[in-house]
C-alpha cells in the first residue's frame, strides 16, 4: 500500500480480498451488529488504510470503500443490512451505525444440478436477477420505487445460487437474451384472463402495447402504470381523420396539450422517447468474483471432496487442452490459498474461512474443507428467489427467447424445479414482446397434426369476437409473437350445418370462402393470443391449399394490407423511427407518417399505445376501429372500478 500525503496509507486492493475479509468478519460475528468502527478495526485492509477512524477524513474515506464492497457483495447476492441504534446522534452515525449478514429466517434449500443445466439455468437467474418485483403483498408492489431501474444493485438475501450451482458465473448469456431483458427495465402486474402475471416492459407505451394485444387484460399495479394506460385511451378517443391536410388537424395538433399535460418521463424517471438501453451484464469473471463463488461453495459442501480439474472446469472454465487445464488449476490452487492465508505478523488475515485437509490436497489434489465461520448459514437459495428461478426457467421453456434443444431443457428443469415450490407460489412472468405459448396453442398444433379444421372464435381489432372455421397451415413466431397462417376456403368440407350453427352465444361462423376467389384472398395471419376458443371439427374430406413459406405468407400479407397514414405532434419521435417501410413528411409542429398495415389489430393496438404523441389517423374505417377499441377498454376501466367499490 501507497503512502499517502497525510502520513495514512491509501486504500489499496490488490489481491482483491477486501470484500472476502468484510464477509468473513460479519459471518463469524453474526448475530451481532457491528458499528463502521468495529468493522475498520477487525478487517485488515481496512485497519491499515483507515485505523481508528479518528478523524473525518477517515470516516469519509471508510464510508466510501465499505458502501462499495458492500455492493459488490449484494451484486453477489450476500445482503448486508444496516441499522442506526438509538443511542447514536445524527453527527455520530458515521461511526455508530451497525451492520450484520442479512439473512433471513427461512432455510435455505440446496439442490444438485446437472451440467447440461447450467446453461438454462444462467439465463434464468439472469432473467430472475433482472426482475424488480415483490412476491410478497400489494403493499409492497405500491411501495416499490417507480423511478429506480430494475439493476443488479437490489440484493436478494441469501442468494446463494453459485453455492449449489458452481460453474454459473463461467456460462455465457446469450447477447440476444441480454438485449431483451436489458431493455425492459421496468415491471407492472397485469391480470390475463384471471392470472396475475408480472410483466417486464422498456415505457409506457410499450405496456400499454402488451395489454392491447390480450384482450380483457387489465394493470392491476402499481396505479401510476394504470394511470399511464388510462391517459392513452383517453387521447385515442379525440384522434381527428387525417385524410388530408384538412383545418382539423391543424386545430388538433395546436391544442395536444389539452390532450394530455401529464409528460410521462415522470412516471418512469426517464424520457421515453430518448431513452438509452442499458446493458449490464451479471456475469462476472474477476478473481473476487471467482473467489466468493469458490467460498460459498465449498461452504455448502464441507467435508465433501473435490478434484481441483473438477474445480477448474465449474469456476474457471472448459479449457481446450491440457496447457490450459494446467494453468486453471493454478489459479484454483492460489484461490484456495487466499481463502486460508494468515497475515505476515501472524494475526488472521480475516479470510481464513476454511480449515483445508493439505495432505490431501498436496498429494492427491483433492479439495476438503471444514470450518467455514458459519459461512453455510449463506448457502443455498432462499424458498422465494427459489420460486422466482423456477416462474424465470417455465418461461423460457415456454418462450421463443431460447431455440428449440434449450427450451427443451428448460421444460426438464422446470418439472425439477417445481417439486420444491410450495403450489401456487411460482409467479406468473413476461416479457413485453415475447409472450408464452398462448392458451391456443395446443389446440391449433393438435389441428395442425392430426389434419382437423378448427372452429374458433378470436378478437379482432377493435375487440369484437369472431367466429369462423377454417384449416390451420402453419404456426410461426414472428418478433417474439406467436402466429397461425390459416386457410378460410374449406369449401364443402364441412356440412351447410356446420356453416350455420350457432355456438352458445349464438355467433354463427363467417363464411369460409375466399372473398374474390383469390388463393392469396384465402390465407389470414392469426395471433394465437386472439384466440379465445378453439374446437377440432373433423373434416369431411382433407382441405387442400398451397404450401407457402412463412415468407411468402408475411410478404403476402404486407402487400396486401391497408395504406394509413397517422400524424404527430412533434418531429423525430422514436417509436416512427422503428417502423418498417414508414416515409414521414413534415406536417405542422409535428409529421405526417405513411405505412402499409399488415394487421388491422396491431395497428389499433400501436395507435393508442402511442396515443400522447399522435394526434390524427386515416383511413377512416382503421380510426372508427381504434375509437371503438378505446371506448370499449374505458367501459371495461369503469366496470372494474365499480366491481372494486
Amino acid at each position: 500500500m501507497a503512502e499517502g500525503t497525510n502520513g495514512r496509507r491509501r486504500f489499496s486492493d490488490k489481491w482483491g480480498k477486501h470484500e472476502l475479509d468484510v464477509l468473513a468478519v460479519l459471518s463469524s460475528a453474526f448475530p451481532q451488529w457491528l458499528t463502521s468502527r468495529q468493522i475498520a478495526q477487525r478487517v485488515k485492509a481496512y485497519a491499515d488504510s483507515y485505523g481508528e477512524l479518528a478523524d473525518q477524513a477517515a470516516k469519509a474515506a471508510f464510508a466510501k470503500q465499505f458502501q462499495r464492497d458492500r455492493a459488490k457483495l449484494a451484486a453477489m447476492g450476500i445482503a448486508i443490512e444496516s441499522r442506526q441504534p438509538e443511542y447514536s446522534s445524527k453527527s455520530e452515525g458515521q461511526d455508530f451505525a451497525s451492520y450484520r449478514l442479512q439473512l433471513g429466517d427461512e432455510p435455505r434449500v440446496r439442490l444438485r444440478f446437472d451440467l447440461e443445466d447450467l446453461p438454462v439455468l444462467a439465463a434464468a437467474n439472469y432473467l430472475a436477477r433482472s426482475i424488480s418485483m415483490s412476491q410478497s403483498s400489494e403493499q409492497q408492489l405500491h411501495q416499490s420505487s417507480r423511478s429506480t431501474p430494475r439493476v443488479p444493485q437490489i440484493p436478494i438475501p441469501g442468494l446463494g445460487l453459485d453455492s449449489i450451482a458452481p460453474g454459473l458465473g463461467t456460462q455465457t448469456i446469450p447477447d440476444a437474451l441480454q438485449r431483451v431483458i436489458d431493455s425492459r427495465r421496468f415491471a407492472a402486474t397485469v391480470d390475463v384472463n384471471g392470472e396475475h402475471i408480472n410483466v417486464a416492459y422498456t415505457d409506457s407505451d410499450d405496456l400499454a402495447m402488451f395489454v392491447l394485444e390480450h384482450p380483457g387484460a387489465t394493470i392491476i399495479s402499481p396505479p401510476e402504470a394504470a394511470d399511464a394506460f388510462h391517459r392513452r385511451l383517453v387521447a385515442a378517443t379525440g384522434f381527428a381523420e387525417a385524410d388530408g391536410d384538412s383545418e382539423d388537424d391543424t386545430h388538433t395538433l395546436a391544442n395536444t396539450a389539452q390532450r394530455d399535460s401529464t409528460p410521462d418521463h415522470d412516471l418512469n424517471g426517464y424520457d421515453e422517447d430518448n431513452a438509452k438501453r442499458s446493458s449490464a451484464s451479471f456475469q462476472t469473471g474477476s478473481e473476487v468474483d471467482r473467489r466468493l463463488r469458490l467460498m460459498l461453495f465449498l461452504s455448502a459442501h464441507l467435508g465433501e471432496e473435490f478434484s481441483l480439474a473438477e474445480l477448474a472446469e465449474r469456476f474457471v472454465g472448459k479449457t481446450r487442452n491440457e496447457d490450459e487445464l494446467k494453468r486453471a488449476i493454478n489459479v484454483i490452487h492460489k484461490d484456495i490459498n487466499t481463502l486460508t492465508t494468515v497475515s505476515d505478523d501472524g494475526e488472521m488475515a480475516g479470510s481464513q474461512f476454511f480449515d483445508i485437509d493439505w495432505s490431501l490436497l498436496d498429494t492427491e489434489n483433492i479439495v476438503s474443507a471444514t470450518n467455514s465461520l458459519g459461512l453455510e448459514r449463506l448457502a443455498g437459495v432462499s424458498p422465494q428467489y427459489l420460486s422466482l428461478i423456477t416462474a424465470s426457467v417455465s418461461y423460457l421453456a415456454h418462450s421463443p427467447l431460447l431455440p428449440e434443444g434449450s427450451r427443451a431443457q428448460a421444460d426438464s428443469l422446470y418439472k425439477r424445479l417445481r417439486q420444491h415450490v410450495e403450489p401456487g407460489e411460482t409467479p406468473w412472468l413476461s416479457l413485453t414482446g415475447y409472450e408464452l405459448e398462448p392458451t391456443s396453442f395446443t389446440v391449433v398444433k393438435r389441428a395442425l397434426d392430426t389434419a382437423s379444421l378448427l372452429d374458433m372464435e378470436y378478437t379482432d381489432g377493435a375487440g369484437r369476437t369472431r367466429r369462423k372455421i377454417v384449416a390451420p397451415a402453419k404456426i410461426f413466431v414472428d418478433e417474439g409473437v406467436y402466429y397461425a397462417a390459416v386457410w378460410t376456403d374449406i369449401g364443402d368440407a364441412i356440412s351447410e350445418d356446420q356453416k350455420t350453427k350457432p355456438d352458445v352465444n349464438g355467433v354463427t361462423p363467417l363464411n369460409g370462402n375466399s372473398r374474390n376467389g383469390s388463393h392469396e384472398d384465402a390465407w389470414q395471419m392469426l395471433r394465437l393470443a386472439r384466440i379465445e376458443r378453439a374446437e377440432l371439427v373433423t373434416p369431411l374430406h382433407k382441405v387442400e391449399f398451397p404450401d407457402a413459406p412463412i415468407s411468402e405468407l408475411r410478404k403476402w400479407s404486407f402487400d396486401n394490407g391497408t395504406a394509413a397514414m397517422f400524424i404527430t405532434d412533434k418531429p423525430d419521435l422514436a417509436f416512427t423511427k422503428s417502423l418498417p417501410g414508414a416515409s414521414t413528411e413534415a406536417h405542422g409542429t409535428g409529421e405526417k407518417v405513411h405505412l402499409t398495415v399488415s394487421s388491422d389489430s396491431w395497428f389499433v393496438a400501436f395507435c393508442i399505445s402511442h396515443a400522447r404523441h399522435i394526434v390524427a389517423v386515416a383511413p377512416g374505417t382503421l380510426r372508427t376501429m381504434i375509437l371503438a377499441r378505446a371506448r370499449r377498454e374505458l367501459s371495461l376501466e369503469q366496470e372494474v372500478t365499480l366491481v372494486d367499490e
